[in-house]
């Protein structure tokens, strides 16, 4: 590893100055320094989809980006969709359709969701199938995941 820097990045709206490697990845600096619990360590290997975030609206795996990568870009984590405390609406339909069981990939699984969206308002099965194909989900509940993403977009129309 490199010399630690001070680094500015922005994180759900807020400017933090953070002192780090570049090189460290973004998870560890949103965990451990910032304490954000939303993306989750899952394989370290950005195969599994726990730890994604979204860098200026595109669905990142956090365990694989440098925090230097974040410097000048905006960091979006689950906790940041919701606004002024008001669930974000597909964090609404992930509740309303039961998505969660175990819930370990449910963050990852509602920041891909987010990009989705923003990218295309009204996708089809097939599209969220498609955008979800890289998350990793252990427990099966992929309907109800598929469900709550298009609730969602029903909502946000």
């Amino acid at each position: 590893m490199s010399v630690q820097q001070r680094l500015t990045i922005v994180v759900n709206g807020q400017q933090h100055e953070v002192f780090a490697a570049p090189e460290t990845p973004l998870l560890y600096v949103l965990r451990n320094e910032l304490g954000l619990n939303g993306p989750r360590f899952g394989c370290g290997l950005a195969q599994c989809g726990a730890c994604t975030v979204l860098l200026d609206g595109r669905a990142i795996r956090s365990c694989s980006t440098p925090v230097a990568d974040a410097a000048d870009a905006h960091v979006t984590t689950l906790e940041g969709l919701s606004e002024n405390g008001q669930l974000h609406p597909l964090q609404e339909a992930f509740i309303a359709e039961q998505a969660a069981q175990c819930g370990y990939c449910m963050s990852g699984m509602i920041m891909t969701g987010a990009a989705l969206l923003a990218q295309t308002p009204n996708p089809t099965e097939e599209e969220i199938r498609r955008a979800l194909a890289a998350n990793l989900c252990r427990c099966g509940t992929h309907l109800r995941i598929v469900r709550a993403i298009k609730r969602a977009a029903e909502v946000m129309a």
